[in-house]
């Protein structure tokens, strides 16, 4: 199914799903949990920081939306135990799970590969990377429990296309990439639908500020 870039979310038209979002707590991740939850999709917010998923919980509330769930969970450091914990909540919670959007990301720094910090690269591909593998493969039970679950991965041109200096992150996109795929053909013979993309309005999300010097 495509949907036009002015596609208009109708209040109600997602009653009874439960999506995930990562990266809930701000910018488009917000923006994602705002229009699920006007939609009337019950909204698990996962993000590192409590402060901010407070924060985004009253803007969603406030704009008499479906109220959420907060969820913060460090994905830099979080253990298959904890995604293990995730999986059970969600199960024992709503018995199943109708979306999974992998928008949390960093965008490292910007330098020569042979100047980048060894640290920043492997935070950074964690948190881009590694980390939506770990998270998909624990929610992948609760997601076949629905009768029409979609996985849905943010991307980047930058993932798509080469650029000089975006060291760990275009690595981490075009990984993205690769890991969605290869998803997608495993999981094409069940209901289960995975979609890597880049949204229009997020374009240069995080690279309309940092153009390499």
């Amino acid at each position: 199914m495509k949907l036009p870039v002015n596609y208009k979310v109708k209040e109600g038209e997602l009653e009874g799903k439960v999506v995930l979002v990562t990266g809930a707590n701000r910018g488009f991740g917000l923006a994602i949990t705002m229009d699920l939850a006007k939609a009337g999709a019950t909204v698990v917010m996962l993000g590192r920081d409590l402060g901010s998923l407070e924060y985004a919980y009253d803007a969603v509330v406030d704009a008499g939306y479906k109220e959420p769930i907060l969820y913060p969970l460090d994905l830099e450091g979080a253990t298959p135990e904890n995604y293990q914990e995730l999986q059970d909540n969600i199960l024992d919670k709503f018995k199943k799970l109708d979306g999974l959007i992998h928008n949390a990301a960093i965008l490292g720094t910007q330098m020569p590969i042979d100047q980048y910090d060894i640290k920043l690269w492997y935070s950074t591909l964690q948190i881009n990377l590694s980390a939506p593998f770990m998270l998909t493969q624990f929610l992948i039970p609760a997601l076949m429990k629905s009768d029409d679950a979609r996985i849905l991965f943010l991307s980047s041109t930058v993932g798509r296309k080469a650029r000089a200096y975006w060291g760990a992150y275009s690595v981490s996109k075009f990984g993205i990439e690769g890991f969605a795929k290869t998803l997608s053909e495993e999981l094409e013979k069940n209901s289960n639908y995975c979609k890597h993309n880049q949204p229009w309005k997020n374009k240069n999300r995080n690279e309309k500020n940092s153009i390499p010097r």
